[in-house]
């Protein structure tokens, strides 16, 4: 029996990365084997077993045969006979090929640490196409790997084309979709995810309200970079860059603008109401993809309210807190950091205007607070009761934001 560390975490020790789970494989055993040296078993689909001290995960061996569509058709073989060059090959990336023993030194027959130094990421095997779900991998590590230089190989690419082209992407589940688009959107660079996802066609297949973005002109002297598409992706790593890891806050910023691509030709490049086109194809999108409902609740609010933001100055102050009360803020102030964030990635995320300050949040902020300083008890105490208590409340609230407003700079 023989142990070795693979996949991500002999990829990330050789790109001097901090390592996240460590996986390992194991060779020439038996269930029996792991059973007998008190490793607990967790695998449904095929031997995996927890390390009786550490926790890690360790799995036999194995191999993997294509017996239908999508990525449920597959037949896996572990058992004592399966080496472990036949277990790398299996693998999505040459760079998760990698094997590590106990001595340090490196299994690698399919030039994994080759193309970490070049910076590319490259299929094992014509296998990779078995699997839909390795499109969505392939992009997300173009996304988490973006920031190092690392591009898809050519013919990985042309590979990704054939599967979409196939019908392969067609088959993957709502959940998978998801899953792994979540993790993309919590990456270094995400707009790098919905590159290679469109040059391969699959942003088509799986997100076409995102696709429809790409060539909708925009006017130039608020949007340098014009094309609807490309702001989405300047706002998408402007997201990354204010909230690092928040997929929320990413989502969010993935479909604030979907109303772009329905603003009707002769309206171009000016989109007036946008933000009220945009709901429709964004619920589209959420139900679909079974999206969190948080997350479909607040990207709703951004969509609809990101102009409202922008233009938080010049709002009446019984404007400004019907802005705060539908985002629940008053209640709940994590709340309005996210569509902060959001709307903020927005404003930034426009050529040449990366570093803009935004001071709409602070006023925002300072809105909130002073309103939510406002509760029941001095009404209550004043004699008020029933539905009159929350009038005095409101006008109170409106009030104290006006008093935010009228020291205020900008307003």
């Amino acid at each position: 029996m023989q142990t070795y560390l693979v996949g991500g975490a002999v990829r990330d020790k050789l790109l001097g990365r901090a390592a996240g789970d460590r996986d390992y494989v194991v060779v020439g055993a038996l269930p029996e084997d792991l059973l007998a040296r008190g490793y607990r078993p967790v695998g449904k689909d095929f031997p995996v077993f927890l390390h009786p001290e550490t926790g890690e995960e360790y799995a036999l061996a194995r191999t993997e045969r294509k017996s239908g569509r999508g990525y449920h058709g597959f037949v896996f073989q572990a058992d004592a006979s399966v080496t472990l060059e036949q277990d790398l090959a299996r693998r999505d990336l040459t760079i998760n090929a990698i094997a590590e023993d106990a001595h340090g030194v490196l299994t690698d027959p399919f030039g994994g640490v080759r193309d970490i130094a070049a910076r590319v990421l490259r299929h094992v095997s014509p296998a990779f196409a078995e699997d839909p779900v390795r499109v969505l991998r392939m992009a997300r590590f173009a996304a988490r790997f973006a920031p190092l230089g690392f591009t898809v190989a050519p013919e990985t690419m042309a590979l990704m084309l054939q599967m979409v082209r196939d019908g392969e992407v067609d088959h993957l589940v709502p959940e998978r979709v998801w899953a792994e688009t979540r993790k993309a959107l919590g990456e270094a660079q995400p707009a790098a995810f919905l590159r290679v996802l469109r040059a391969c066609g699959a942003l088509a297949v799986l997100f076409p309200e995102v696709d429809a973005l790409y060539g909708v002109p925009q006017r130039a002297e608020f949007h340098p970079e014009i094309d609807s598409g490309v702001h989405l992706e300047l706002v998408l790593d402007q997201s990354a860059q204010l909230a690092p890891g928040d997929d929320l806050v990413a989502f969010c910023a993935l479909t604030h603008d979907l109303g772009k691509a329905l603003t009707p030709a002769h309206e171009l490049p000016r989109h007036i109401g946008h933000e009220q086109r945009g709901v429709k194809p964004l619920r589209a999108l959420a139900a679909r993809l079974k999206v969190p409902t948080e997350h479909a609740a607040l990207a709703e609010l951004v969509c609809r309210e990101h102009l409202n933001a922008h233009r938080a100055f010049e709002l009446k102050p019984a404007t400004v807190l019907k802005l705060l009360t539908s985002l629940d803020a008053l209640r709940r102030p994590a709340r309005l950091d996210t569509f902060l964030a959001a709307c903020m990635a927005d404003k930034r995320g426009r050529t040449g205007h990366a570093l803009d300050v935004y001071p709409q949040a602070g006023y925002l902020r300072a809105c909130r607070a002073a309103a939510a300083a406002i509760d029941a008890a001095s009404f209550v105490a004043a004699g008020l009761t029933g539905p009159a208590i929350g009038q005095a409340m409101m006008s109170a609230r409106i009030d104290a934001i006006a008093a935010v407003k009228a020291k205020h700079p900008q307003s």
